[in-house]
């Protein structure tokens, strides 16, 4: 641990509960696997098990075998073995259930592991069975622990059709509150058709939902507002692009979750999805909060340029071409005076005229940014960000250097469960350090490790705390009544 004090110690000299927005368990796959194939049939389980196979076969190889295959490094020794207590927690919910007070934590969303992936398995009849039934096994297993902890349910992505039918099932069969939507997966390019599937992964182009997809995901987002779900996304970058060594995991590792969410974020912004939808929360996990305040800034800063303003200004039809023509005299330059007389004065007519077709010549047309409070309502205002605990860049979500003065959703997020955090005691103690080292308020921490989390749920959907552990605190942030127990 990077802090002599105990979780339950830091906890106990707080004014508020500590929410989890993004912990992590670890299906046991022989178990969970006989699991779905008793709830959802042998195509479940069986696709589940394949599924499963990515990490060990590339394992399997060698460095060069996987270099020669374009085959990316995978992650080894990423299980608890020396503190075997925590293993076993990663793997029994009730058994976290019962550790959340040592851990520091009041109540948690607990996200999947082996389930990270199930949203590209590509062949759709095996994808959806296999969501299908671990959505099943997943409600099973924590379905008596609601009041201190909720899992996130899985929807599948590949059509809007598709991703409706699960979320339909997931919160009116099994109750979900939390859903982790697919994103960032692949579609094979038309002129990829009929290559061999080793070189044909290669040949494809990544949905980000919001921008150049081949469907429209607005019924999507409608149905999440109608079934009160704030979609959130736990999509990773990892064994493709620019992070695929065959030999370095963490080469791999660094920074993937961030670019993943990078480009949905940037996809459902410049697809106008926030401007459509405002009432909308999204989150994106386990990324950081740094990448997200660039974002910010970056799209602002584009936006100077590349939109309808910006772009006028570049118009080349404005060239003025006599003061052009005189300046190349005026400094001697007699072949381009040459050329530009051959060309009546344009210097790159033929390359500069082009517009690529696009209909509109502002890149941020589907936003209509009007003002700058529009930046607030459309970005800052809808967008979480999923902070693991010892990210020092967590500051920059409470920082004055955000544009407008903005305060960034930073949302604190455990990651329990995985090999980034060897000992589960840890994340709350090192979370607190940024107040301990005076680099956020106590207020700040307060909005970290709670508040934002429960405006991310609660503001999509106001009972979702009811009849948990911080049912009172969630309604006094949310500004509503507490709904009351059962037995009063």
């Amino acid at each position: 641990m990077s802090s002599h004090r105990s979780p339950a110690d830091v906890r106990s000299g707080l004014k508020h509960p500590i929410i989890d927005a993004d912990g992590h368990w670890v299906e046991y796959n022989p178990v969970f696997a006989e699991r779905m194939r008793k709830l959802a049939g042998d195509k479940a389980a069986d696709g589940y098990l394949a599924s499963q196979r990515r990490v060990p076969d590339a394992l399997s190889l060698t460095i060069s075998e996987r270099k020669q295959r374009g085959i990316a490094m995978e992650n080894y020794w990423g299980r608890q073995s020396t503190n075997t207590r925590d293993r076993a927690t990663a793997m029994m919910p009730r058994m976290l259930y019962d550790r959340l007070d040592e851990l520091g934590i009041d109540f948690g969303i607990i996200y999947p592991t082996a389930g990270l992936g199930i949203p590209r398995i590509a062949d759709g009849e095996t994808r959806r069975a296999v969501i299908r039934g671990f959505n099943l096994v997943t409600a099973e297993y924590f379905a008596k622990l609601g009041d201190r902890l909720t899992p996130a349910a899985v929807i599948p992505m590949h059509t809007p059709e598709e991703a409706i039918a699960e979320l339909d099932f997931v919160t009116r069969q099994l109750g979900a509150k939390v859903a982790m939507f697919g994103g960032g997966f692949p579609r094979r390019i038309p002129a990829a058709e009929g290559l061999d599937a080793t070189v044909g992964r290669f040949s494809v182009t990544y949905d980000n939902l919001g921008i150049d997809s081949d469907y429209n995901y607005d019924a999507v987002w409608q149905r999440c507002r109608e079934l009160a779900i704030a979609p959130t996304f736990h999509s990773g970058g990892r064994g493709f692009g620019l992070r695929n060594s065959p030999s370095n995991f963490t080469f791999n590792h660094i920074g993937h979750f961030a670019a993943a969410g990078h480009a949905i974020a940037k996809g459902l912004f410049l697809g106008g999805v926030t401007r459509r939808f405002p009432d909308l929360r999204f989150a994106f996990l386990e990324g950081g909060v740094g990448w997200g305040c660039q974002l910010f800034a970056d799209l602002i800063e584009h936006w100077e340029r590349r939109g309808a303003q910006g772009l006028a200004y570049m118009d080349p039809r404005k060239l003025d071409r006599k003061l052009l023509r005189s300046l190349v005299d005026k400094y001697g330059y007699e072949d381009m005076a040459a050329e530009l007389d051959r060309r009546d004065g344009w210097p790159q007519w033929e390359e500069d005229n082009l517009t690529g077709g696009v209909p509109v010549h502002d890149d941020f047309a589907a936003c209509e940014i009007s003002r700058k409070e529009d930046w607030v309502e459309l970005y800052a205002k809808p967008y979480y960000f999923g902070c693991e605990a010892d990210d020092r860049m967590n500051v920059t979500a409470f920082g004055k250097a955000n544009p407008f003065g903005a305060r960034i959703n930073a949302i604190f997020s455990s990651d329990i469960g995985h090999f980034d955090v060897p000992d589960m005691l840890s994340p709350v103690p090192e979370a607190y350090e940024l107040v301990a080292d005076e680099l956020i308020t106590a207020d700040d921490f307060r909005d970290f490790t709670f508040a934002n989390a429960v405006r991310l749920w609660g503001t999509q959907n106001p009972h979702f705390f009811d009849g948990t552990s911080v049912a009172k605190e969630a309604a006094a942030v949310l500004n509503v009544a507490p709904a009351r127990a059962a037995a009063e």
